[in-house]
């Protein structure tokens, strides 16, 4: 023995320094499962981290990463937690269920209870199953510890016999010296949402009841919709007949007076008609004139001549309805107000027909708001509702305004959403000055006041009930 103890003070200071060398506490499990086999002598060594059932294995020796699920870490993770309730919080020598430890060596083991107690304890079927297959005569656990005495993790030790007295206190010294790596390597321990819960104490009270008064805290309801800047008070400016749009005078959007050219038709077909109604007229006219000269003469001629005369007339009235139809070709501004309408070339050469919409002549005094609200946030509304829109142009600067009307029935917005449409009106004057026609954005609508419990809980309670049915 005396000869052992330089021996085993060399390879405790060699353990502690290649502890305090480690940089993580991955690297220093590798060293506490690896480099104590000469003082140890150990069949295997494993690191667990954390305590019982929330223990991870760490490092086996001889292993880099132990992360395949063989059957033998299946049964490690499943039987760690008895054991370590057997070896008890300081930690021990375990032996085998069901075997005998050397009695004749020179150790002096952990014992179990004196009492009897662990003769007592029943083993589960497959601790002893596992031990009898993969672990020798007996297991030395010591717990690695915070300064302030919580568990860090576990080094676990498969030995052949009991440890002797010198080997334990050298893993005594150096268990101190590994939990003191470890949470020094770890840094400040993360406290969890339950433990800061229970150290709250009485406060606990105080926060159950804030909760409380927050839950049933008068909300306003609000939901967010796509919205646009459109005109509340606006002409349509359709197609007066059949034809093909030739060319357009104004561009988008643009300010115009009244009786200024927006657009007009094609007149090819229409020219043509004229040319050969002139002639018709002209030839009626000259059968009526020659029938009335033998009229004096010719009492058969004189038969022919209303029905020549009402033939010219007839003539007459298509020159007239192609004069009249040649006159709307053109079409003019009935007063002053912004041209609506898409892009020039969707229109140039497209065929039109009466009454189809083209241009929208829009008072820019009269602008509103446009929102497409989803049936899925849909919200009980009252007359007026305040309604605050962000433009994408202004996203800082909301203007105000407040529901005008709103439609029964849900249709496909834009984005093809079931929505209803809102049409709003702006408050203040002086933000029709910032709110040009087109201008798009987002609408924030208010409904009526709820407790804060139910605003929110609303759409999670209507998910659950359009999925349960009651």
């Amino acid at each position: 023995m005396s000869h052992a103890s330089p021996s085993a003070a060399s390879l405790v200071a060699q353990l502690e320094a290649r502890a305090r060398a480690a940089n993580t506490p991955a690297e220093l499990a590798f060293s506490i499962a690896n480099d104590t086999l000469p003082l140890l002598g150990f069949r295997q060594a494993l690191v667990l981290t954390g305590s019982g059932k929330q223990a991870r294995l760490q490092t086996v020796s001889g292993l880099a990463l132990p992360t395949e699920d063989s059957p033998y870490l299946i049964w490690l993770r499943r039987c760690w937690p008895w054991m370590q309730q057997q070896v008890g919080e300081a930690g021990g020598w375990l032996p085998a269920p069901g075997g005998a430890s050397d009695a004749s060596s020179d150790t002096s083991p952990s014992p179990l209870p004196a009492d009897g107690a662990s003769a007592a304890v029943a083993v589960p079927t497959e601790v002893l199953d596992g031990w009898a297959e993969w672990w020798p005569q007996g297991l030395y656990a010591v717990p690695l510890r915070r300064r302030d005495g919580a568990v860090l993790a576990w080094a676990a030790f498969l030995l052949e016999q009991p440890l002797t007295n010198l080997q334990q206190q050298a893993l005594a010294h150096l268990a101190v010296q590994w939990g003191y790596s470890w949470e020094m390597l770890g840094g400040k321990p993360r406290v969890g949402l339950r433990q800061r819960w229970q150290a709250l104490g009485r406060k606990r009270h105080v926060i159950w009841l804030v909760l409380a008064l927050l839950l049933v805290m008068p909300v306003r309801q609000s939901a967010l919709a796509p919205a646009e800047i459109v005109a509340l008070d606006a002409t349509t400016i359709a197609s007066p007949l059949d034809g093909v749009v030739k060319a357009f005078h104004v561009r988008p959007n643009q300010a115009v007076q009244a009786g200024d050219l927006l657009f007009s038709l094609d007149d090819t077909t229409l020219r043509n008609r004229l040319e050969v109604a002139t002639q018709s007229v002209a030839v009626a006219d000259a059968e009526w004139m020659a029938a009335s000269q033998k009229a004096f003469d010719n009492f058969q001629s004189k038969g022919e001549l209303a029905l020549l005369q009402g033939r010219a007339q007839e003539k007459r009235a298509e020159l007239a309805a192609v004069q009249a139809q040649l006159a709307r070709i053109d079409v003019r501004a009935p007063h002053d107000g912004i041209a609506v309408f898409g892009a020039v070339d969707d229109w140039l050469g497209r065929p039109v027909v009466t009454g189809e919409r083209i241009v929208q002549m829009a008072n820019p005094a009269s602008a509103g708001v446009l929102i497409y609200l989803p049936v899925a946030d849909a919200l009980v509304l009252e007359e007026n509702a305040p309604v605050k829109l962000f433009l994408t142009v202004r996203p800082l600067s909301p203007l105000l305004a407040h529901v005008a009307e709103t439609s029964y029935q849900a249709s496909l917005s834009p984005d093809n959403v079931a929505s209803y449409r809102l049409r709003a009106t702006l408050d203040a004057p002086a933000s029709r000055d910032d709110a040009r026609i087109g201008l798009r954005g987002t609408a924030k609508i208010s409904g009526g006041w709820v407790p804060l419990a139910y605003y929110l809980l609303r759409r999670p309670l209507a998910t659950l009930r359009a999925w349960s049915g009651w």
